[in-house]
């Protein structure tokens, strides 16, 4: 059985930092890519980021550009969102995923994602 459990949610004050990681179990994961979104109440969810499965590629909303950094530990098929600088707007709870391929070339899509986590909350007050 395939599970993904996101850790390192919480509350933060804006321009703080928190570092998300997602423990995949049931399978390996190092021959897919994989994303992370998020989905704040009353929107739908979006794409945050992706990392190609050799960590080599790696993709970003415009809106997390130059503060978030995704990366990932194939060894301990782990994939890791550092976020900085973050604002009230960062406020969502974040989901990981795995994409269907090994490439980000469509990983802004949700529909590309074949397995996904429960969420971990990030709340950012101002």
């Amino acid at each position: 059985q395939v599970q993904l459990a996101e850790s390192g949610g919480g509350l933060v004050q804006a321009g703080g930092s928190l570092r998300l990681s997602c423990a995949a179990s049931g399978r390996t994961f190092s021959r897919n890519a994989m994303g992370w979104f998020r989905q704040a109440p009353g929107k739908e969810r979006e794409f945050v980021a992706a990392i190609s499965r050799g960590g080599g590629t790696t993709k970003y909303a415009d809106s997390v550009k130059g503060r978030f950094t995704i990366s990932r530990d194939n060894a301990k098929n782990t994939v890791y969102l550092q976020m900085n600088s973050l604002n009230p707007e960062d406020t969502a709870v974040y989901y990981c995923a795995v994409d269907r391929d090994g490439t980000t070339t469509y990983a802004d899509r949700p529909s590309e994602y074949v397995y996904w986590g429960q969420g971990t909350q990030v709340t950012v007050s101002s």
